[in-house]
């Protein structure tokens, strides 16, 4: 057992505290994760991501049973609270020990005098899990646990299909990996997973994609140091596929960091890439990314609104705008999106989108194709969106998109989250005519 300085649950009520109170992302919180620790990692990350991913539901538990609500210094003990919670109804944790250890951390958080309410309020828990249970469910937050604005959104969007997307914004998502087909075949690659001991599939979609039957730390996956694989989901490997590319072709990648879809593309064909990003530690992770697969391409600082301080006045044959988003269709990966995104954002994202769109445009040569990305399943950052910019732009014409995954929608292709197990994505590929 971890000794009360390194309490691991104490840990992650301070990591979820920083989500909850100070806004930052969860990925970026995990950091803090003491080296101490190292061993109780995965605990420490599967209470965190657990709670985020029931935070309106367990939030509303926890409410009813505090006599009056937590002042906010106190973040780390409500989310103490809540991974107490999360522990009783989701774990395999023996009860007595999720309770125990969850009271102990009080007392590493410096806590002291929350000791007695915490134990008060898990043992009320246990007693009044039914009761407690049902009056969550009367609410959509705590149904769904969703925040009452992306629920609503998802509903007016897509009236079939919004409670499958909620409900596949709870789960965890699969492993999935992008194999390198110019060293070795997805079906070859399962095959030495196979001979690991790691179960495996390829998919029936994508050449590159497999999914992992449970996942793993990819350092120790056969080939990683030799770039024979990458973590990313099949719905952001689309991205590549539909690029049309050849060799010698000159690209540009605009919001490339952290890489993936960059290295994908070179990895398909041997072009003249220039990734762009505003966030300079970002884009030290694509030249890092870049540097294990064995590949080059110029890296630029800049914004995208304002090429006029980057370009080099060269037009580009292709160019792949991943637009800053929702990420909507990604909260099963990142379910700290739930509590960070606020319904004000959409306007704001929708409106730095078509500033980028317009910005970016005329660098595309006659002939060029942009393909267009989102993380999102808003129809507001996709279908509208692009729809819009035709509207602006009279040299624009849609290309259809005839795959297999996803659906058909105005101007593109939409991928609702779950849908063939695959992340939320939109794309629309835009030609410029001559």
């Amino acid at each position: 057992m971890a000794s009360p300085k390194q309490n691991p649950r104490a840990t992650a009520a301070r990591i979820l505290s920083q989500v909850t109170r100070d806004g930052r992302s969860l990925s970026r919180a995990m950091e803090d994760v003491p080296p101490a620790l190292s061993d109780d990692r995965a605990l420490i990350q599967e209470m965190c991501y657990g709670v985020l991913r029931e935070y309106h539901r367990l939030s509303l538990m926890v409410a009813s049973l505090l006599k009056k609500p937590l002042k906010a210094k106190d973040a780390d003990v409500q989310a103490l609270l809540l991974l107490g919670l999360y522990q009783l109804m989701c774990m395999r944790v023996p009860d007595h020990a999720a309770v125990s250890e969850t009271v102990a951390a009080t007392v590493t958080l410096k806590k002291v005098w929350a000791r007695g309410m915490a134990n008060g309020v898990l043992r009320n828990f246990q007693r009044q899990q039914k009761k407690l249970s049902a009056q969550a469910d009367t609410s959509g937050e705590g149904l769904w646990s969703h925040p009452q604005w992306l629920i609503n959104a998802l509903r007016e969007a897509w009236p079939t299909d919004w409670q499958a997307i909620l409900m596949a914004n709870n789960q965890r998502p699969p492993m999935c990996l992008r194999i390198n087909t110019a060293k070795i075949s997805a079906n070859d690659y399962v095959q030495r997973l196979k001979k690991n001991d790691i179960a495996a599939s390829c998919s029936e979609f994508t050449a590159s994609a497999i999914r992992l039957e449970h996942p793993q730390d990819v350092t120790v996956l056969p080939g990683f140091t030799e770039g024979w694989l990458s973590v990313q989901d099949e719905a952001a490997q689309q991205a590549a596929g539909l690029m049309a590319l050849k060799p010698g072709l000159r690209v540009l990648d605009v919001c490339a960091a952290p890489g993936g879809k960059t290295a994908h593309m070179l990895e398909l064909a041997e072009v003249e890439m220039v990734a762009l990003d505003v966030d300079a530690a970002r884009l030290q992770r694509v030249k890092e990314n870049l540097q294990r697969l064995g590949k080059t391409a110029q890296c630029i600082v800049g914004d995208a609104c304002m090429p006029k301080e980057w370009w080099d006045g060269q037009a580009f044959d292709r160019i792949l705008l991943d637009a800053p988003c929702s990420a909507t269709g990604v909260i099963r990966r990142h379910p700290d999106i739930k509590l960070l995104r606020r319904e004000s954002d959409i306007k704001k994202l929708v409106a730095l989108q078509a500033q980028i769109l317009d910005a970016i445009w005329p660098l595309l040569k006659p002939g060029g194709m942009l393909v267009y990305a989102t993380c999102s399943v808003l129809p507001e950052e996709n279908a509208r969106q692009i729809t819009a910019f035709a509207g602006r732009q009279p040299d624009v014409r849609f290309k259809t998109i005839n795959v297999p995954w996803g659906m058909p929608a105005i101007a593109g292709q939409q991928v609702l989250t779950g849908n063939n197990g695959m992340d939320g994505f939109y794309y629309a590929c835009l030609e410029k005519t001559a």
